[in-house]
């Protein structure tokens, strides 16, 4: 029986956390085929899904520390420990605010290189600094020199919405990163994580020179845990994990895959975990929304708002590779946004048209997106949660429909509605925020266009086919649950089937009428 390991919580530096003797999923693979294959770098990965580990493995690479690569692939792949100057920059330990806290983290961070590799140039641009140093530091050791940089988009996505300061933010980025291209006869290699494609930025125009991995096949997995990883590396703390929870190694294995995998990066790969939550899943020996509750959402929340973004649509939504990972909000939306943040992943791709289809990778942010989402979009009350689950679950279970659509009216009533606000989605968002955290209690699914909304609710007893219509009666709707034939995939399950039709007034922006059938 394999012994259980130290599991590495909050360790991002490659060199403790193999000294230590803390648990290490072996990537190194990549560092040598990156090192062996080419010049410059950038790879795109949501938050805490180890690029900060894959940066300090490429630093200790080059930094000739080759006695804490033993036993690893990289060992017996490299013949060559050379030896280079490292400029490692981590953009992701800074709030930016202004344009001043970014010239600050960049000035700290070349006065520190400046001290080991002196040039004399004085104050100047961070560019025209960082190219000094650059060239002192190759001068000195008489090797090319290896930038990396993690967090390289983090200004930017930090000011999205404001579009002076991220002007601001891009301009003075591009003459910094532009050195990758001025300085190349410096630079071995070069290696930039963030969140955003860097190839989709419209901010380095004339660095052409990066090579952008994030949706090569071969690297799917350069970030993150595999299944096959997980079950070979973590196998006794799989067992640990099921005997406390009291599962079968089986159930248990599900239970992860249903919570935390999930994750594809290009279509047709293999599927990886959330590194973050299945780490302190296996520690805690406790499931949890370990990764989501470490975000902060207060952004992009004002975003949907201000956008008036219809949730109804993010389930289930297509965009096209140029789209994918553009920041541009006025031009090609949230959805991106949504994505990039690791909200959403790749769920299938339609050659004919070359678009993905984007969902929620898995358990823990479909039902963390949600639940937080609800509160901004439903009256407060002093007493109970915004949405009461529980009654609207109790209704649908003892067959009260009229009692589920009442309280339903009764919530679109009460949340907050200002007309100035476009909130041409209000009631569409309210309605599938409902569904959504019924499925966490039910079996719901909620398949929408933009003519309707079609609802399955089933519980022990009952079958719930909902259609609506903004745009129509409720006959219309009943009328196209039997044209659709909506209820044939449900009608050998055993539950008694309730057909219910429901339109809304426009001008109300409520439930009109509704018709069971």
């Amino acid at each position: 029986m394999q012994q259980k390991k130290m599991i590495p919580i909050g360790k991002q530096d490659f060199e403790t956390l193999r000294k230590e003797g803390y648990a290490y999923v072996d990537k190194t693979r990549f560092v040598y085929q990156l090192v062996d294959s080419g010049t410059y770098f950038s790879l795109s990965r949501p938050r805490r899904f180890g690029k900060s580990l894959l940066l300090s493995t490429f630093k200790a690479y080059f930094e000739g520390k080759r006695e804490v690569f033993e036993g690893l692939d990289i060992a017996r792949l490299e013949q060559n420990w050379t030896v280079r100057p490292v400029f490692y920059l981590d953009l992701n330990t800074n709030d930016y605010n202004c344009l001043e806290d970014l010239e600050k983290r960049l000035m700290s961070q070349l006065a520190d290189w400046e001290q080991i590799y002196p040039t004399g140039v004085g104050v100047f641009s961070p560019g025209i600094r960082f190219e000094a140093v650059i060239r002192k530091a190759a001068e000195m050791s008489g090797h090319r020199v290896a930038v990396l940089v993690d967090g390289y988009d983090k200004p930017l996505m930090e000011s999205i919405g404001n579009d002076e300061l991220q002007g601001a933010f891009r301009s003075t980025l591009n003459g910094f990163y532009g050195v990758l291209k001025s300085m190349d006869a410096y630079i071995k290699f070069a290696f930039l994580t963030g969140v955003t494609k860097f190839g989709n930025m419209s901010v380095f125009g004339g660095l052409n020179n990066v090579t952008d991995i994030s949706t090569y096949s071969r690297y799917a997995d350069i970030c993150g845990i595999t299944e096959q990883e997980l079950l070979s590396y973590f196998a006794p703390e799989v067992d640990a994990l099921a005997e406390a929870c009291r599962m079968t190694h089986d159930e248990c294995v599900e239970r992860l895959r249903r919570d935390y995998a999930g994750y594809h990066f290009e279509n047709d790969t293999p599927e990886v975990y959330n590194p973050f939550s299945v780490l302190n899943t296996l520690d805690n020996l406790k499931f949890g929304s370990y990764w989501f509750e470490s975000a902060n959402l207060t952004n992009l929340v004002k975003l949907l708002q201000k956008y008036d973004y219809n949730l109804s649509r993010i389930a289930d939504c297509n965009v096209n590779d140029s789209m994918l990972s553009r920041m541009d909000t006025a031009i090609v939306g949230l959805t991106p946004i949504i994505y990039l943040s690791g909200y959403l992943t790749i769920k299938g791709y339609d050659e004919e048209f070359d678009t993905y289809t984007l969902g929620f990778p898995n358990r823990e942010v479909e039902e963390g997106f949600v639940e937080y989402l609800a509160p901004f979009y439903v009256e407060k009350r002093p007493t109970g949660s915004a949405f009461d689950i529980s009654r609207f679950v109790e209704d649908l279970q003892a067959g009260d429909t009229e009692g589920f659509v009442l309280r339903l009216r009764t919530l679109i009533a009460d949340a907050p509605y200002d007309p100035e606000d476009r909130p041409e989605h209000h009631y569409q968002n309210l309605v599938w925020l409902l569904f959504e955290l019924l499925s966490f209690c039910t079996e719901a699914e909620c398949h929408t266009d933009l003519g309707h909304m079609d609802i399955v609710v089933k519980t022990p007893k009952y079958c719930y086919v909902v259609e609506f219509k903004h745009i129509g009666t409720a006959a219309e709707a009943l009328k196209r649950i039997s044209d659709q034939r909506y209820v044939l995939p449900f009608a050998l399950d055993g539950q008694q089937i309730i057909r219910i039709g429901i339109s809304f007034d426009k001008e109300t922006r409520n439930i009109d009428q509704y018709l069971v059938g």
